[in-house]
C-alpha cells in the first residue's frame, strides 16, 4: 500500500475517506455504469445534496434506514448519503423476498425503506407496503433520490467505532443474523484487500455483485483508497457483460469461485484469444477454490487469481497478493495484514481484529459468538502454515462423520475438481442408519464429456490416494448446483434436503 493510501486508510469514518478521496482526485472516475459515471467529487457532492433531501424527510444521526437496492450508481449515492448524516444503515440484498425482508425490517426497527420499485418484474414497494414497512420510498434512478440545499446538513459524524451498518447473514437454515459492523471495521477490511492486491491508480476495477453484500463498501473502500474506479453491473451474466468489461478496460474482476468458472468458459469458446484483453487479475473469495480452478485460469486465461477469505461478520480476513508463489496462490487463502489475529483452536479458526463486527443484533448470539478472549468463532477449520498463509479444510458443519471418522468434504472436492467430466461438484453428508452419516458427491458435469457413474468415480479418487473410508457411496449428478444470488456460493442444506431421503 502507498503512503498516500495508508494515510486515507486511517480515515475514522467512510465519509472523512469519501471527502479526502474527492478533495485529492476530485475529477477522477469513480463509479462506470453503461455509458454514464460519476467522479470522486461528483460523489461527494450529489451524495451531500441527498444527504439534505434525507435530513428534509426526518433522518438525522442515528436513524435506521433499511435499503433494498441493485448495484447501481444511485445506489452508491445513497449509502454516501446516509453515511454523511451519520445514520444506520441496513443493506438487504435485492433478491430477498417477504420472509427476508419482513424479518430485517423487524429486527432492525427500521424508521424508512428504500426499494427500487418494480425491478426484474418484482414489485418491491407493493412488497414494502404488505409487510407494513415505514418511511418507504424509491431510490432507483437520480431523479427518484432525495434532493436538498447542504446547507441545512449538521456537520459529519466524527466517530467511526459507533455501529452505523446492520449486514444480513444469509440465513440459509434458520433467520438471518444481523451483524453489527462500524466505519472503522468496513474501512479496514477494504484497506486488507487493497494491501494485498497491490493495485494502482491506473487500475479499472468491477462490481459483479449485489452492492448490498458486505463486499460493497469492502471494494469501495479500496477505490477511495487508490482512486480508480470500478464498473458496476445491476446485472451480471455472461456473455452480455463482456461488452461493458471491455468498453472500460478493465483490469480487474472476479467475485467469487462460481465468476471464475464463467470466465473461464467463456475463454474457452475461443482458446488463445483473451475474452477480456486488458484483463490482468481476477480476485475474490466467498466460497472455497479448487486448486485446479487457479491452474486452469493462469494457464487459459493468461491472468493471475488471487483469492481470500472473508464473511459477513470479518468482510477480509486474508487475501492472496499477485506475488505470492503458485503453490500458496492455489492451495492456501492468503495471509492477514497487520492487525487481523488469527487463531487455531482444536483446529477451528478464531479470529481479533479491527475488521472484525461488533457483533449481532440479538445479545445472545453476540455472547456464543465470541470467546472469552475476544476473538471470534467462525467455525471454519483450518491451519496456517509456516509462511503465515492459511488453509482452509473446511466448514465444522461441513465435516462428514462416517462410522465415528471425521471427512473433509473439501478434500473429496478439491480432488473431483481435476475430473474432466466434473464441471462443479458438491460432496455432502446423508443420514445413514449403519455409518451415521454416508458420503454423497453431486456432481455438475461438464459439456460433451459423457456420463459418469460412481464405480467410476470412486475407481478415479483411489487412484488420486484418497483413504478408502472417506470414498463415496452415493453418487448424483445434476444439471446445476443450487447456488445464491450474492456470490453464487452452492447450497448444500438444499441438496442435503433432496438426497436426505434417498437409500444407495
Amino acid at each position: 500500500m502507498n503512503d498516500t493510501a495508508y494515510a486515507l486508510s486511517r480515515s475514522r469514518t467512510l465519509w472523512e475517506l469519501a471527502a479526502r478521496r474527492a478533495d485529492l482526485t476530485p475529477g477522477r472516475p469513480a463509479l462506470l455504469q453503461g455509458d454514464r459515471s460519476v467522479s470522486f467529487g461528483e460523489l461527494c457532492g450529489k451524495a451531500e445534496r441527498v444527504a439534505a433531501g434525507l435530513y428534509g424527510m426526518g433522518v438525522r444521526p442515528g436513524t435506521v434506514v433499511a435499503w433494498q437496492l441493485p448495484t447501481r450508481i444511485e445506489t452508491a449515492l445513497l449509502a454516501f448519503a446516509l453515511a454523511r448524516l451519520g445514520a444506520v444503515q441496513t443493506p438487504v440484498i435485492p433478491f430477498y423476498r417477504d420472509r427476508e425482508v419482513g424479518f430485517a425490517l423487524r429486527e432492525s426497527k427500521a424508521e424508512f425503506f428504500a426499494v427500487p420499485g418494480t425491478w426484474r418484474g418484482f414489485d418491491h414497494t407493493a412488497m414494502a407496503r404488505r409487510l407494513g414497512a415505514r418511511g418507504v420510498f424509491e431510490a432507483y434512478t437520480g431523479d427518484d433520490l432525495p434532493d436538498g440545499d447542504p446547507s441545512v446538513l449538521p456537520e459529519p459524524p466524527a466517530d467511526g467505532t459507533s455501529v452505523r451498518w446492520i449486514y444480513w447473514t444469509s440465513g440459509t437454515t434458520s433467520d438471518p443474523k444481523g451483524v453489527l459492523h462500524t466505519d472503522r471495521s468496513l474501512i479496514a477490511g477494504g484497506s486488507c484487500l487493497a494491501h494485498a492486491l497491490h493495485l494502482s491508480g491506473d487500475d479499472v476495477g468491477s462490481m459483479a455483485f449485489p452492492y448490498a453484500h458486505i463486499a460493497g463498501p469492502d471494494y469501495t473502500v479500496m477505490l477511495l483508497l487508490y482512486g480508480f474506479p470500478a464498473v458496476m453491473f445491476e446485472h451480471f451474466a455472461l456473455p452480455d457483460a463482456l461488452e461493458d468489461y471491455r468498453r472500460h478496460g478493465v483490469t480487474v474482476a472476479g467475485g467469487s469461485t462460481a465468476f471464475y468458472s464463467m470466465f473461464l468458459a467463456e475463454q474457452r469458446r475461443q482458446p488463445g484469444v483473451k475474452v477480456i484483453p486488458s484483463l490482468r487479475l481476477l480476485a475474490g473469495g466467498g466460497a472455497p477454490k479448487p486448486p485446479e480452478v487457479y491452474h486452469a485460469v493462469v494457464r487459459e486465461m493468461e491472468v493471475q487469481l488471487t483469492h481470500g477469505y472473508g464473511m459477513t461478520e470479518v468482510p477480509m480476513i486474508t487475501m492472496g497478493s499477485p506475488h505470492d508463489s503458485a503453490e500458496n496462490l492455489a492451495t492456501t487463502e492468503g495471509r492477514p495484514p497487520e492487525g487481523m489475529e488469527i487463531r487455531i483452536v482444536d483446529g477451528e479458526v478464531r479470529l481479533r481484529g479491527e475488521a472484525v463486527c461488533r457483533g449481532y443484533l440479538d445479545p445472545a448470539q453476540t455472547a456464543q459468538a465470541f470467546d472469552e478472549d475476544g476473538f471470534l468463532i467462525t467455525g471454519d477449520l483450518g491451519r496456517l502454515t509456516g509462511s503465515g498463509h492459511l488453509v482452509l479444510t473446511g466448514r465444522l458443519k461441513d465435516v462428514i462423520i462416517r462410522k465415528g471418522e471425521n471427512i473433509s468434504a473439501k478434500e473429496i472436492e478439491d480432488l473431483l475438481h481435476r475430473h474432466p467430466a466434473v464441471r462443479d461438484v458438491a460432496v455432502i453428508g446423508l443420514p445413514d442408519e449403519e455409518r451415521g452419516e454416508r458420503v454423497c458427491a453431486v456432481v455438475e458435469t461438464a459439456a460433451d464429456t459423457g456420463g459418469l457413474t460412481l464405480p467410476a468415480v470412486v475407481s478415479y479418487l483411489r487412484a488420486e490416494g484418497l483413504s478408502v473410508h472417506k470414498l463415496p457411496e452415493q453418487l448424483e449428478l445434476v444439471d446445476a448446483l443450487p447456488r445464491n444470488d450474492t456470490l453464487r456460493k452452492v447450497l448444500k442444506h438444499k441438496l442435503r434436503e433432496r438426497y436426505s431421503g434417498t437409500v444407495k
